[in-house]
């Protein structure tokens, strides 16, 4: 395409320029031609195989199985150890259209409703 533009272009300026014009536009040409191939041999990641080790957020609770917010969209999930609202886990894989999720490292667990919080103070009972 380059060139193309570059051999029209070359009609509407003089002798030595149109010659230098026609050259550029050849080897811009190759240098598209090149980088067009090289994007061609990188598999774009879609689908599942884009999703597996990201991490989402538990909207239901998976007790073995509930739903998974990823990139804003609902997911059936199965998480075999159980996971609570609000902790993350991370994408393992998928079977038959759920999600399978293990609890992140980093994942918070929610408690049972008890504030986990030391309490503050001077230190005095």
């Amino acid at each position: 395409m380059v060139f193309v533009l570059c051999l029209i272009a070359s009609f509407f300026v003089p002798w030595p320029w149109n010659l230098v014009l026609i050259l550029s536009g050849a080897v811009l040409e190759v240098g598209e031609i090149v980088w067009g191939l090289r994007l061609a041999r990188g598999r774009a990641k879609t689908g599942i195989e884009a999703m597996i080790g990201k991490s989402a957020k538990v909207v239901e609770p998976c007790r073995p199985t509930g739903k998974v917010r990823v990139r804003g969209e609902l997911w059936n999930a199965r998480c075999a150890e159980g996971a609570d609202v609000g902790d993350t886990v991370t994408i393992l894989g998928q079977r038959d259209l759920q999600l399978q999720v293990e609890l992140a490292r980093s994942g918070r667990r929610r408690s049972s409703g008890q504030d986990d919080a030391l309490p503050t103070g001077n230190g005095s009972p």
